[in-house]
């Protein structure tokens, strides 16, 4: 909803963080993946990560939840996206089969954590970004601009 992200920076209520979800690197995998019910669903995502640059206070994240088989490819796709904004921190999550997931996702959509990790590190050479924290129980990997300010690092996990 990039009309509430602009009324957010008006009004000068930043949140502590900001995640934005991106669910494709393009327009039909972001569709076949989220099955949006707004028309413009994917140029509100484009024009909230535009937006996220404009937030001086918040923690700006953008994260991806990976699923083998259905978004979890072109990672110089999701890069030059990623650059669009740019968030602080890209946040790599590897889907989880759990729930009514089990419903719409065979067990083999999980991705490993090796596969989680070496997508993070495609997406780093393609960016100004660096891999900086990743956790192997919960299938996450954290691609950094500045892992300072940040305040990540491999060893924080």
């Amino acid at each position: 909803m990039p009309n509430r992200l602009e009324e957010m920076i008006e009004h000068q209520t930043e949140p502590t963080n900001l995640y934005l979800s991106l669910y494709g690197p393009d327009s039909q995998t972001y569709e076949n993946v989220t099955h949006p019910m707004v028309p413009d669903a994917w140029q509100r995502v484009l024009t909230s990560l535009r937006l996220m640059p404009r937030f001086k206070q918040s923690q700006t994240i953008v994260r991806l939840t990976l699923v083998k088989g259905q978004n979890m490819h072109n990672p110089t796709g999701y890069s030059k996206l990623a650059m669009e904004g740019p968030a602080d921190i890209i946040e790599l999550k590897g889907y989880s089969w759990l729930g009514e997931s089990k419903q719409r996702l065979p067990i083999n959509a999980m991705p490993y954590q090796s596969e989680i990790r070496e997508f993070a590190n495609e997406m780093a050479k393609a960016t100004e970004y660096e891999l900086v924290a990743e956790d192997v129980v919960s299938r996450v990997a954290l691609l950094a601009r500045d892992a300072h300010a940040a305040n990540l690092s491999l060893d924080s996990l």
